[in-house]
């Protein structure tokens, strides 16, 4: 969707008494509310009632922050030495009178309590509260009566350790990983399938409600979409009709969320980070809340394909002597190692990130991973010798092999390179897609739109069903990737362009080119607000937003309601199992 580019089922519960055991227009309206929204999103999805707190929280904190900022324009007319002596001052009292306020609150850090979970936020934290406090809890579920432990207050919110739990809920299942309590991959695993698929629809439900002001339909509703998706799978409706049908639901249809029969080893893509310990190179994933390297033979959400190939890269490397880089030092040759697997031609990419072009040994490294991993179809070497988080540096180069290995996604094929993004969940992604063009209703006439188009995917599904088919995306890179897709495809009713889509379409109607649809897949921030009003300018019939952020969704689905659509339906897609992530499509039609 875009270069490297998350929830609550059974929570809708009557809040239980804690027990306490120890111690007491468009562009100017996004800007305005994103904080807000952020850290409504966070408490929102536990229990309406702490919306209340968290925005007189983020008031508080604007008001200190202007307050701050008067504090500083006045010091400007002190010396130096006074400037220096009235900050000190200034932070000695808000320091005494954030101590004073913390001593209000009814549990202090190290105390112990008693909550029950009334839900969860977006992160899959528990949330409880001790007398109207608010304490987010790693690992507990709605429903469950815990004791834990404080290990952070805020003014209106604070952190606690799960201890012991005294009620379990029904949801609540052993975590296959040995590595799950370490490892910050996976969110979920503690939690049954089922439980996740309705905590992600109705994660999308209370953002919609909340973020998006949007009234979504009641069960009764959603029954009646199921039926009219049962219809269309027995011959009785097209999806055309059913989308006619479904505007006279009242409200939004948040339709059940799409999960998968076999929701583990989904990934096509493993990134893996490097490091070393007295027992040599080691290399998994960071441990939650750190950048400390756990190191794994094995993950369950990884293809097995993938696990093979890290955990021979590791012992060639210890074999030869390979150094891992240091975070702190700069130091070091390994960063990562990266695997793609192609799932329908069997075709792996490794591609070995390092602080350096000069690889030690490079041949007879080579030659052991051609010997031993004989799927391996590229071997490529990505240079990144800056300080810096981003895994990928400016230069790569092919050591062995082709610079590309193929995939399918349905019917369409794709040339996947070393830096180019693909979804890595091939199988969702067929559902997610598929899903798109359902919604975008074509009959073969039509002239769609596909802003932040990316590498092409989305656009060739939907040039297989339109008349023309027009993609935009600001990554160059990404854009001559398409182009070659459309080639290999043998499309031809299918133009890229690079840019801002919100440059690019508005020139396009001015060379004449109207969408009867446009297609819209942003990154977790959402779409620009001058796309959003080139949307709403150029009036297509439909508008189908993919959403990986259902907090973003539901703020620009305002937007354009405001503007003279209406949300029909959004169907949440399980791309991640056992994480916290959730995609969606919806569907808006203008407004007769």
């Amino acid at each position: 969707m875009t270069n490297n580019r998350s929830g609550r089922g059974k929570s809708r519960r009557n809040t239980a008494t804690a027990t306490p055991v120890q111690g007491k227009q468009h562009h100017k309206t996004i800007q305005a509310k994103k904080e807000r929204e952020l850290e409504q999103s966070r408490v929102g999805a536990g229990n309406r009632m702490l919306r209340a707190g968290t925005e007189s929280k983020s008031g508080n904190m604007d008001n200190s922050d202007r307050k701050m900022r008067g504090d500083e324009r006045k010091s400007r007319h002190f010396s130096k030495g006074e400037r220096s002596n009235d900050r000190r001052n200034q932070e000695a009292s808000n320091r005494k009178r954030s101590s004073a306020e913390r001593s209000d609150l009814p549990v202090q850090k190290n105390d112990e309590a008693v909550i029950d979970i009334i839900g969860m936020n977006h992160d899959g934290e528990g949330v409880g509260r001790v007398e109207g406090f608010t304490l987010f809890v790693p690992g507990a579920l709605p429903g469950e009566k815990v004791r834990v432990k404080v290990l952070k207050t805020k003014k209106q919110y604070g952190y606690a350790k799960l201890l012991d739990i005294a009620q379990a809920s029904p949801d609540r299942i052993a975590a296959p990983c040995a590595i799950y309590d370490q490892c910050g991959g996976c969110q979920l695993q503690h939690m049954s399938y089922e439980a996740q698929l309705g905590w992600k629809r109705q994660h999308v439900v209370d953002v919609l409600e909340r973020i998006g002001k949007l009234s979504v339909a009641t069960d009764g509703g959603a029954d009646t979409a199921k039926a009219s998706d049962s219809a269309i799978n027995d011959g009785g409706l097209n999806a055309d009709s059913m989308s006619v049908h479904l505007r006279r639901v009242q409200g939004v249809v948040v339709h059940p969320t799409l999960g998968m029969s076999e929701p583990w080893r989904y990934r096509n893509k493993a990134q893996v980070p490097i490091g070393v310990t007295e027992g040599g190179l080691v290399g998994g994933f960071y441990a939650r809340g750190s950048h400390r390297i756990v190191d794994m033979n094995t993950c369950l959400i990884q293809d097995e394909r993938n696990d093979e190939v890290v955990a021979r890269v590791k012992e060639i490397g210890r074999m030869l002597g390979i150094s891992a880089y240091n975070e702190e030092t700069g130091r070091g040759l390994l960063r990562h190692v990266v695997v793609k697997t192609a799932f329908r031609t069997g075709e792996m990419m490794l591609v070995l990130v390092t602080n350096g072009r000069d690889i030690p040994h490079a041949d007879a490294w080579i030659g052991s991973i051609r010997e031993h991993i004989p799927h391996v179809a590229s071997i490529c070497q990505n240079v990144n010798t800056k300080r810096t988080n981003v895994i990928f540096g400016d230069e790569t180069r092919v050591l062995w092999g082709r610079d590309v290995i193929y995939d399918y996604i349905g019917n369409v094929q794709f040339a996947i390179s070393a830096r180019s993004f693909y979804q890595v969940n091939p199988v969702q992604t067929e559902v997610l897609y598929s899903k798109t063009v359902e919604y975008a209703g074509l009959t073969g006439k039509e002239t769609v739109i596909d802003a932040y188009c990316g590498i092409g995917t989305i656009s060739l599904f939907l040039a297989q069903h339109a008349d023309q088919v027009y993609g935009v995306e600001i990554v160059k890179e990404a854009i001559d990737d398409a182009r070659s897709n459309a080639l290999l495809n043998e499309m031809h009713n299918v133009k890229f362009e690079v840019g801002a889509s919100e440059d690019v379409i508005p020139a396009w109607k001015e060379q004449g080119i109207t969408a009867d649809v446009i297609v819209v897949d942003p990154p977790r921030k959402g779409c620009d607000p001058r796309l959003l009003d080139t949307i709403l300018e150029m009036k297509p019939e439909r508008v189908v937003y993919v959403s990986c952020n259902p907090s973003t969704l539901a703020r620009d689905l305002r937007l354009l309601e405001d503007g003279g659509y209406r949300t029909v339906e959004v169907q949440p897609v399980d791309m991640f199992p056992h994480t916290v992530h959730v995609e969606s499509v919806a569907l808006l039609v203008r407004k007769d």
